[in-house]
């Protein structure tokens, strides 16, 4: 593997990071939910911008409020996971190409 393949597989390595760090930001942005955060919180306020506008296309997609749970932020988690799984294999499978 060359040059060109070492630098995907550093690509791959921060997408997987890039994944990650979403993914905890919607879990902490559901664990906010369970109590009644600040708004003017800047923590809360991060929280709800980097989440809102992917939750709210969930949302109006796919109605996943059952028995007043909101199963969006599940979704979303699942819809990750797959995702990063997928841009990490086809990176992998990229570098080996090289």
């Amino acid at each position: 593997m060359g040059l060109l393949g070492e630098l995907i597989l550093i690509l791959r390595d921060l997408a997987q990071l890039a994944f990650n760090i979403y993914i905890f930001i919607v879990v902490a942005r559901t664990l906010i939910s369970w109590v009644n955060p600040d708004p003017s919180n800047s923590i809360v306020r991060f929280l709800h911008s980097a989440t809102d506008p992917v939750l709210y296309r969930i949302r109006r997609v796919i109605p996943a409020q059952f028995g007043g749970f909101d199963f969006s932020p599940i979704i979303l988690l699942l819809g990750l996971s797959i995702l990063e799984r997928i841009v990490v294999r086809l990176l992998e499978t990229l570098a080996r190409g090289l």
